[in-house]
């Protein structure tokens, strides 16, 4: 691996040749090393990346796994993930060969994570160990990578949160008086509200999703915002395109809140806010009215315990909610049934009596 050094500007570069997919003799070459040690690693890291190699690094191994998730998931999804491996993953094991990472590696790594003072939620952990864990398994099934460490040394964090947090009825109303000095928050945090659609799908409303006459609203697109640039997305799975209805006092708030626009023009977003606004009015409205602070998709979780209070099936709720099967409405909200079974019993003890 012969390496060259610019007698101009004292830096070192390398030059090699390398088959690209179709077989044909590429010549590469990279100039602006400090050392010439930069200059034989890039190329052997280039080489194995092209040789389907795990002898690369594995932060040129990361780069390679992004290349191909780019194209494969929504920008915003991207995004994060990105996030992820620059802030908790490539740190720790970027200089390092990916087929020489070990599950005690990992597990050393997970120590690190569990025990940061920044005391990441146990959610996020395991969002972050999936993340790692996933590029594991693209490599196993891709490049030859004999296992996946990830998997071997075990999970780290929790699924699901220990503890829900959602508002009741009363919660809600005394938090909507607080707000109803504008008509804005007032109108979108009830349609959160009382239809438990995702705060992107409700900023992603155009008025012709309504059906005032039918008393529903259309769920068929998502809104998200990245690098300064609006983005109207496809919904977040295939069951989320979904028709919900509305309680009557819900469409008028709707309707009185359109009738008070300026220069609305068909196609364009019904609601102008944004993730912050929504933060704010929510902080805003808590203080107002003394209401425990929840997230705003919490008050998803609210419209769900709602309806299992009010007796509605898991299936109905699962629909409504857009979940990709029951499964995940089970697993999500089980702990709110318990005492179900208690009425059941008593509705069956009176049958019988």
């Amino acid at each position: 691996m012969p390496t060259y050094k610019d007698e101009k500007t004292g830096l070192w570069y390398c030059k090699f040749v390398y088959k690209d997919w179709t077989g044909k003799s590429i010549q590469k070459k990279k100039m602006g090393f400090k050392l010439q040690r930069e200059a034989k690693e890039y190329e052997m890291d280039f080489l194995n990346r092209f040789s389907g190699s795990t002898e690369m690094k594995f932060k040129n191994f990361v780069q390679v796994y992004l290349e191909d998730c780019k194209v494969r998931i929504k920008p915003t999804t991207y995004a994060g993930k990105v996030n992820i491996f620059e802030t908790h993953i490539i740190p720790y094991f970027g200089e390092m060969k990916l087929n020489k990472i070990s599950a005690t590696t990992v597990r050393q790594w997970q120590t690190v994570m569990m025990s940061n003072e920044k005391r990441f939620k146990k959610t996020y952990l395991k969002t972050v160990n999936n993340q790692l864990s996933a590029l594991f398994n693209y490599a196993c099934k891709y490049y030859g990578l004999s296992e996946n460490p990830a998997k071997i040394c075990g999970a780290m964090g929790k699924k699901k949160a220990d503890k829900m947090l959602f508002w009741t009825l009363d919660e809600f109303k005394a938090f909507e008086k607080a707000v109803s000095d504008r008509v804005v928050t007032r109108t979108v945090f009830n349609l959160l509200y009382w239809s438990g659609m995702r705060s992107g799908e409700m900023m992603a409303l155009t008025l012709s999703d309504f059906d005032f006459k039918g008393k529903a609203v259309d769920i068929n697109k998502n809104y998200a915002r990245l690098d300064n640039e609006d983005l109207i997305l496809e919904p977040k799975t295939p069951k989320s395109n979904r028709r919900i209805t509305l309680p009557e006092h819900v469409c008028d708030l709707v309707q009185d809140y359109v009738s008070r626009l300026v220069d609305y023009e068909d196609g364009d977003r019904l609601f102008d806010v944004s993730k912050g606004f929504l933060y704010n009015e929510m902080e805003r409205g808590c203080k107002l009215s003394g209401t425990k602070r929840i997230r705003v998709h919490d008050l998803r979780h609210s419209h769900a315990s709602l309806l299992i209070e009010l007796g509605f099936s898991p299936l109905l709720v699962s629909e409504r909610l857009g979940h990709e099967d029951i499964q995940t409405t089970l697993e999500t909200y089980s702990h709110l049934y318990p005492h179900k079974n208690e009425e059941v019993s008593d509705k069956l003890n009176k049958l019988c009596g």
